[in-house]
């Protein structure tokens, strides 16, 4: 058996895919497969020409459902996911080494730009709370910054030489055991395409009793948002909001969950005011339907978790 696998998840990601399987494969005895959401680009012959095993969707699935599928093609009780636009550097057995304890289900390292700063605010986050997700809607966390929700949210102040407990290492260079993979049903499909499956991973490994850390020996360089940037804005605003409010509804008591609700509400129609002299009467369509569905909301998964 590998002592690990890499999962790589591709979508247009033929400029990112090759430097990428080239900088992994320099980890010994490593089984490198990438599962490709059904790219328009070159993509999937790139990904076999360096020597990738590739599973090919013949319709994007999504992120979640396509990292099941690469944890489900391999056999190594730890799992390295990779964004395609992150290139392994070293440091490997540091994360490994965190695994020694038997309640660590997860483990991310240090991931640094293409100025070679890491990238702090990204790299490692604590769960976000109704408050956290409100404010960030709203845009009061960009706005003020050095907020002390937006601070414990983005880890500001982490530790960057020794190993520190944190709540959601960023999915970009994130290792977790396959064991713990199994016990919480995978990453949840129903985040489609992409945003906040992640973020859900995490907290069901906490709610299950495990913890997840950040290794800064660990280290990974880092583009990012490569495939984000190509997807339309009306997409991109539906699909993030959308995804929010699905954690919201699978995470959060009643009260929280309308907080957030209502301040996704509040942030829509502002948007589409300010959005209206670059995207036009599109954004009112775009946001009409961000409200929509904020009050439609997520019926099924309130009542799965008030079932528990």
């Amino acid at each position: 058996m590998d002592p690990i696998s890499i999962v790589i998840v591709t979508y247009n990601s033929a400029a990112e895919i090759g430097p990428c399987i080239a900088a992994a494969r320099r980890i010994p005895q490593a089984d490198i497969i990438v599962v490709d959401n059904a790219s328009s680009d070159a993509s999937v012959p790139r990904a076999i020409h360096v020597g990738a095993r590739v599973l090919a969707n013949v319709s994007n699935t999504g992120f979640a459902a396509a990292v099941n599928a690469g944890v489900r093609a391999t056999s190594a009780p730890l799992i390295l996911l990779l964004n395609p636009d992150a290139e392994y550097q070293s440091g490997l057995d540091h994360l490994i080494h965190c695994f020694d304890d038997p309640l660590v289900a997860g483990a991310g390292g240090l991931m640094t730009g293409a100025d070679g700063q890491a990238q702090s605010g990204f790299m490692a986050r604590n769960l976000p709370t109704p408050l956290t997700l409100a404010l960030e809607v709203l845009g009061m966390n960009r706005l003020f910054p050095g907020n002390p929700v937006n601070r414990r949210y983005r880890c500001r102040g982490l530790a960057l030489h020794h190993p520190t407990p944190v709540e959601q290492p960023a999915a970009a260079f994130f290792m977790f055991r396959r064991e713990c993979w199994e016990n919480v049903d995978g990453w949840d499909e129903g985040y489609w395409p992409v945003w906040f499956e992640d973020v859900d991973f995490c907290t069901r490994l906490r709610d299950g009793g495990w913890r997840v850390v950040f290794q800064p020996l660990a280290v990974a360089k880092h583009a990012g948002g490569h495939s984000i940037h190509s997807l339309p804005f009306q997409l991109r605003e539906q699909y993030w909001y959308g995804s929010l409010l699905r954690y919201a509804a699978r995470h959060y008591p009643a009260a929280g969950y309308w907080g957030v609700r209502l301040a996704v509400v509040a942030a829509s129609i502002v948007r589409a005011a300010r959005g209206l002299p670059q995207h036009g009467f599109r954004a009112v369509k775009v946001y009409f339907g961000v409200i929509r569905q904020a009050f439609r909301g997520f019926p099924e998964l309130q009542r799965s978790r008030l079932g528990k």
